[in-house]
C-alpha cells in the first residue's frame, strides 16, 4: 500500500501537544505529514512546514494585520482565508492527500472554510469540541466532511483525548488510502428523492441514465442531503440535475430545523447547470421529532415518522406560500430550467384513497405555481402522479432533448 500525506492544520501555539500527537500516530501508520500553523499570537515549539506567516501571506495579509485588527474574529478570518487558499493549492499540486483539522469554536470556524475549499473526494476530518453541535449551520458543511467529537480535549492530552485523536488520525489516513475519487470524464446527474415508499421515479430513471453513460447520485432530501446536493451543484459537479424532492424549500419557509438553508433550489440554476425540477412532497414539512411543533403549525395534522422526524401536512394557504418560494428560487436560473409539474400528486401518500389525498390543496399549489413560475423556467405539466411511469418518461424526454441540443454533455463522446 502506498503511503499518503496528510495535511494537519491547527493553532500550534496552543495545541502543539495534541497536533504533534496526531502527526506521530499518522507517521506510525506509515503516512506522511505536512503541518500548517494557523495561530496568530504565539509560536509553535518546533517550526511547522507552513508557518502562520505563510498562511497569512497566502491570503494577501500579514500576521501584523491580524494582530492589529484588535478583534479575534477578524484575525481568525484572515487566517481562514489564507489557510483555505494554501490547502487548495497544496491539493492542486498533489502534495497532500487528506486533511485533518483540530479546534474549539475558533478552530472549527476556520476548519469549515478550509474544508469547503477542497474538492469532493479529498478526505476531510475535523476534530472539534463542538462537533454535531447546532452552532454549525448546514451551509458550512462540505458534501463529504467527517467530524469527530474532541471529548476531553479542551486543554492537554489525556486518555479520553487520545482515544478521539488516534481514531481521527487513523481515519483520515485510511480514507486517503481507500478513497475512490469521482471520475471527471464520466458526467454525473444529481437527483433528489426520498425512500422508495414515498418516491419511486429514481428506480426507473437511474438505469436509463446509466445506459446513456451517466453516473447518477441520488441525495436524500432531509436537510443535510439537500445541502450536499446544493454544495456540489455550486461547484458545477453535475451535467444535469433532476431535483424532484424539494420539500426542504417548504421546511425552510416554515422555519423547520430540517433545512438545507435559504439557498436550497438555487445552486444549479445559478451555475447554469440544466435543471429539471419537480415539487416532490411540497405538501409536507418535516420537523425534528423530539422538539415541540411550532405554534404556527400546531393546528395542522401531523404524523410521527419515527422518534427523529415528524411530518406536518400543510393547508392550502401554506401550500401557496411554498409554491411562491419555489418560484423565487427558480427565478435565479441562468441555464436550461424546466418545472415538471405532476398534476395528480407529488408523493405516494397523496394518491386517491391514501391518507394525504387532498384535491383542493393540490389544486391550490398548482394554481399558485402557474401564476408565479418565472420567465427563467419553463412550466411543463404532466397529467400523471410523480410516481407514475409517465412522469419519469417526461423527465427523460427533456433530458434527451437537451442532450440532442448539446445543452447536456453527451457521455458517449
Amino acid at each position: 500500500m502506498s503511503d499518503r500525506t496528510i495535511l494537519i492544520v491547527g493553532t500550534f501555539d496552543t495545541k502543539d501537544e495534541e497536533l504533534t500527537y496526531i502527526a506521530d500516530v499518522i507517521r506510525a501508520q506509515g503516512g506522511g505529514v505536512v503541518t500548517m500553523d494557523v495561530s496568530v499570537l504565539g509560536d509553535p515549539a518546533q517550526p511547522t512546514d507552513h508557518s502562520k506567516h505563510d498562511v497569512a501571506a497566502e491570503g494577501g495579509h500579514t500576521i501584523r494585520e491580524a494582530i492589529d485588527s484588535g478583534d479575534e474574529n477578524r484575525a481568525m478570518q484572515i487566517m481562514a482565508k489564507g489557510a483555505s487558499l494554501l490547502a487548495a493549492r497544496l491539493h492542486a499540486e498533489r502534495k497532500v492527500d487528506g486533511v485533518i483539522l483540530l479546534g474549539g469554536t475558533m478552530g472549527t470556524d476556520l476548519a469549515l472554510d478550509v474544508c469547503l475549499a477542497l474538492p469532493l473526494g479529498m478526505p476531510k476530518y475535523i476534530v472539534s469540541t463542538v462537533a454535531f453541535s447546532p452552532l454549525i449551520p448546514a451551509e458550512r458543511l462540505p458534501a463529504d466532511i467527517q467530524m469527530i467529537l474532541w471529548a476531553g480535549g479542551l486543554y492537554g492530552v489525556n486518555p479520553v483525548c487520545r482515544a478521539s485523536l488516534s481514531q481521527a488520525a487513523g481515519a483520515v489516513l485510511g480514507a486517503a488510502r481507500a478513497v475512490e475519487k469521482p471520475d471527471p470524464d464520466r458526467p454525473l446527474v444529481g437527483m433528489t428523492s426520498f425512500g422508495k415508499t414515498i418516491h419511486r421515479y429514481m428506480v426507473a430513471l437511474k438505469p436509463e441514465l446509466e445506459q446513456r453513460g451517466y453516473e447518477v447520485a441520488v441525495f436524500h432530501a432531509t436537510g443535510m442531503g439537500g445541502r450536499a446536493f446544493e454544495n456540489l451543484a455550486a461547484q458545477g459537479a453535475f451535467a444535469c440535475v433532476m431535483d424532484f424532492a424539494t420539500q426542504e424549500v417548504g421546511n425552510h419557509v416554515e422555519g423547520s430545523a430540517i433545512s438545507a438553508g435559504a439557498d436550497r433550489l438555487t445552486a444549479a440554476g445559478r451555475a447554469g447547470t440544466p435543471q429539471i425540477v419537480a415539487p416532490g412532497c411540497y405538501d409536507l414539512v418535516d420537523l425534528v421529532g423530539w422538539q415541540p411543533v411550532p405554534e404556527a403549525l400546531a393546528d395542522l395534522p401531523s404524523h410521527a415518522h419515527n422518534r427523529l422526524l415528524t411530518s406536518v401536512v400543510l393547508d392550502e394557504e401554506h401550500r401557496r406560500a411554498v409554491a411562491r418560494a419555489h418560484a423565487e428560487r427558480l427565478a435565479q436560473a441562468t441555464g436550461p430550467s424546466v418545472l415538471l409539474l405532476p398534476t395528480r400528486g407529488c408523493n405516494e401518500w397523496d394518491r386517491p384513497g391514501e391518507d394525504l389525498h387532498d384535491p383542493a390543496g393540490l389544486a391550490a399549489f398548482i394554481d399558485e405555481m402557474r401564476r408565479t413560475v418565472p420567465a427563467t423556467t419553463e412550466l411543463r405539466e404532466v397529467d400523471a402522479h410523480i410516481n407514475d411511469a409517465a412522469f419519469a418518461e417526461a423527465a427523460l424526454a427533456i433530458f434527451d432533448d437537451w442532450r440532442a441540443q448539446g445543452l447536456v454533455q453527451d457521455a458517449r463522446r
